[in-house]
């Protein structure tokens, strides 16, 4: 039997505050056509996802829709039975479903929801519950959606959702029983791995590049200055993407930088789980961030209660999104590619290709464990909840070791 062409259910979080399902045609439409079940169990979704925006970040909401409007779907339009009468066996035959689901539910690129039409939000045609991407460094790769395969982390966060959600359900009195942990128990497809993990990061070389790069840009053209600031500030303080971009709850601003009793500056960054904390700041950094105040009409070094937003657009108020401050990074790592390649071949430089703004934290903090830092230290400085989470992500040695004892054995 043919499947049924899968459409969107939400849209963003601030429209969700608004729904009326009157502004949504062919939503509504979708939801009038089923049984009335299954639109009770959009609305649970629905309020399910209006705590997660409420009470967790806006990328948190964006991530738990995804795997919950993935997951209604499949329960309206191919399992057709309640939610509170799945069973383990049902949520494996859901992974098993997502694992390898129909082609006509894959798209090769990122769509709205929905689009604005006459005063409507009207369904995207475009828009697929399941998406395939090429990778970074080779974007004119052409897919095939019938060898599309999840990657395990995607897997292991769809259960996470789905536990979660049901956990919600329970505690609404709407569920009885979370058959999500034992599914995910007895998942064939979860694979424990125990291989050897290495960190996305750059070598001092290829880190120098960029650096370099990114001060030549700013030299050439002061357009470039926010560019040097965001690249030297991600990599030097740690921060994730969404600890320099504005948020719904949160401006990163001028004032973030301070100074101690013993002149020793701190950069108060907003971090995941709603944890503000304080990190240390280099005294190799300062004249990176007099440099960017300076050209845009600054002291050198902010003052108490200084208001200013710490990146701001070029056009228009306020603070740059995550979207945004991508493109200033990726605008440099393209530039420094190029620099590389030219000047040392596409083996040294490929990984300036593959690299993503995340490896900038990764790099930092792989620096300060080969110089020798105290793991608290720089625990506290990434915002790890302890000094083991840092250990397993970024210490290296014992890995080292092992490649060393065995690289000269004999075939």
């Amino acid at each position: 039997m043919a499947l049924t062409k899968p459409s969107p259910l939400f849209p963003t979080y601030a429209e969700l505050k608004e729904l009326n399902l009157s502004d949504y045609p062919q939503l509504n439409t979708f939801l009038k056509d089923k049984p009335s079940w299954m639109s009770q169990h959009w609305n649970w979704a629905k309020d399910y996802l209006l705590y997660i925006g409420r009470n967790k970040s806006e990328h948190t909401y964006v991530r738990f829709r995804n795997d919950i409007e993935k997951f209604l779907l499949w329960v309206i339009l191919v399992d057709l039975k309640p939610l509170d009468d799945l069973r383990k066996g049902d949520m494996l035959r859901y992974i098993d479903f997502c694992v390898a689901p129909p082609v006509e539910w894959i798209s090769g690129n990122l769509h709205d929801r929905f689009i604005q039409e006459n005063g409507y939000f009207t369904s995207n045609p475009k828009w697929r519950p399941f998406r395939q991407t090429a990778p970074k460094y080779d974007k004119e790769r052409v897919l095939d959606p019938k060898r599309y395969r999840p990657a395990l982390q995607t897997l292991q966060s769809t259960f996470v959702a789905l536990s979660s959600f049901y956990r919600h359900l329970i505690d609404e009195e709407i569920c009885f029983g979370n058959p999500v942990p034992l599914a995910k128990r007895d998942c064939k497809h979860l694979i424990k791995d125990s291989q050897v993990k290495s960190v996305s990061r750059l070598t001092e070389q290829q880190w120098q590049y960029l650096l370099v790069t990114a001060v030549e840009l700013a030299d050439s053209d002061p357009i470039f200055e926010r560019n040097l600031f965001v690249i030297a500030t991600m990599k030097t303080l740690f921060l994730r993407l969404s600890e320099l971009s504005e948020r719904q709850d949160w401006t990163p601003l001028m004032s973030h930088f301070w100074s101690d009793e013993d002149n020793a500056w701190w950069f108060k960054a907003y971090g995941k789980g709603k944890k503000v904390r304080d990190i240390t700041v280099p005294k190799s950094y300062l004249p990176f961030l007099a440099r960017y105040r300076e050209w845009r009409g600054m002291s050198p070094l902010p003052t108490k209660g200084e208001q200013n937003v710490l990146v701001e657009k070029i056009r228009g108020r306020g603070g740059l999104t995550s979207r945004h401050v991508s493109r200033l990074v990726q605008q440099v790592f393209d530039a420094a590619f190029d620099k590389m390649k030219t000047e040392k071949g596409l083996d040294q430089a490929q990984k300036l290709k593959e690299a993503t703004t995340h490896y900038l934290r990764h790099t930092g903090a792989s620096m300060e464990i080969e110089r020798d830092r105290p793991l608290k230290d720089l625990s506290e400085d990434l915002g790890h909840s302890s000094s083991a989470t840092t250990d397993t992500v970024y210490v290296q040695v014992e890995r080292k070791r092992r490649a060393s004892s065995g690289k000269d054995r004999k075939v």
